[in-house]
């Protein structure tokens, strides 16, 4: 393990990680998964399954979820030379999408990708200065959403070596899902089924939702060997006015917030406001935490066990400390935890 020395150093958060370990399909049922739950101030930790979710949460606290949905939004084509492609929109904006392409050296600006029999096409319109990116626009479309359901595949990360299910429609989307535009799953949020939810409620606690709309540079490595030197990508989030007064009622109540994955954790740190707590708000937020930060609007953090050197290993690390969360992780590599999008989940209280 690397010296705590050297937490700005991006190689501080790399860790061997058996391919097998990589969750290819998720657990049935979902809340059959592993849960390690990590004491952030004591560096303790258990392995229990997720269910047990229950013993740790307490009236009156607040469960903060984010109800994106995930759109099928990659989308394989061919070039009207015959050559394929691949299209993975990220975000609407305007008329475009953002969007990534492969493979990006052979598909310049003008490019058009068509699909099958359908009249929908693509067309490669600009390029955006990131890896692959492009804007592109879907052209002869009288109802984009309808066009992606019916052309278009659900986006599962690289890192699931096989390519999308039927059971992935499901799988790869909360059980409370509901507003569409998330280019990835928040994949903290899987784990909980509606049967879970009713039975936290019925306990006494809250439960509430936001919205941010993840892209797929959540799941980028950070590149740059400092990290302070690392620049987030920007999403879309929403956060309405009775989620806001819950929160601060939690907070008058002293009882606990805990936010559901990192998209939840990076909204809610960015609308907290040091003089009047939680309010509605809506906008893009590029919010980048890594250790040093200090957290102002969680109290506890359920999440699934990250990429080496991405980002949000990086959150995790500023949450539950450096060493506690390398701890964790080589503790779940050697527990055989399942690891990325359909793995098991750790709690940090």
């Amino acid at each position: 393990m690397p010296d705590a020395q050297n937490i700005y150093d991006s190689g501080s958060y790399y860790y061997d990680l058996p391919t097998e370990l990589i969750a290819q399909y998720p657990a049935a049922p979902r809340d059959s998964s592993r849960l390690l739950v990590l004491d952030r101030f004591q560096g303790s930790m258990e392995d229990q399954v997720f269910t047990s979710i229950m013993q740790y949460l307490h009236p009156g606290d607040t469960l903060v979820l984010n109800k994106t949905r995930v759109i099928p939004a990659r989308l394989a084509g061919l070039k009207e030379t015959g050559g394929k492609a691949e299209i993975l929109l990220l975000r609407k904006q305007g008329p475009y999408w953002e969007a990534l392409v492969k493979p990006a050296r052979r598909l310049p600006v003008g490019t058009i990708v068509r699909f099958d029999a359908a009249q929908e096409y693509i067309e490669i319109t600009a390029e955006t200065g990131s890896a692959g990116g492009r804007l592109v626009r879907i052209c002869n479309c009288q109802d984009e959403n309808e066009f992606l359901y019916r052309c278009g595949h659900m986006p599962l990360p690289p890192y699931i070596d096989r390519p999308d299910e039927d059971i992935d429609k499901e799988c790869y989307q909360t059980v409370f899902a509901r507003d569409e535009g998330s280019a990835a799953a928040p994949t903290a949020g899987l784990h909980f089924t509606n049967q879970l939810l009713d039975q936290l409620n019925r306990k006494g606690v809250n439960i509430a939702y936001l919205v941010l709309h993840v892209g797929i540079g959540t799941f980028r490595p950070v590149k740059v060997r400092d990290i302070r030197e690392h620049k987030m990508h920007f999403e879309m989030y929403q956060i309405d006015e009775a989620t806001a007064e819950l929160l601060n009622k939690t907070r008058r109540d002293n009882k606990r917030i805990i936010a559901v994955g990192t998209t939840v954790t990076r909204t809610l740190e960015t609308v907290y406001n040091d003089d009047y707590g939680f309010s509605a708000a809506s906008g893009e937020t590029d919010k980048y935490i890594y250790p040093g930060y200090t957290f102002k609007a969680i109290d506890g953090l359920i999440t699934n066990f990250h990429l080496p050197q991405s980002s949000l290993i990086m959150l995790v690390s500023a949450f539950a400390g450096w060493k506690n969360t390398m701890a964790a992780y080589h503790h779940a590599v050697n527990k055989h935890y399942r690891f990325f999008s359909y793995g098991d989940a750790m709690l940090i209280k």
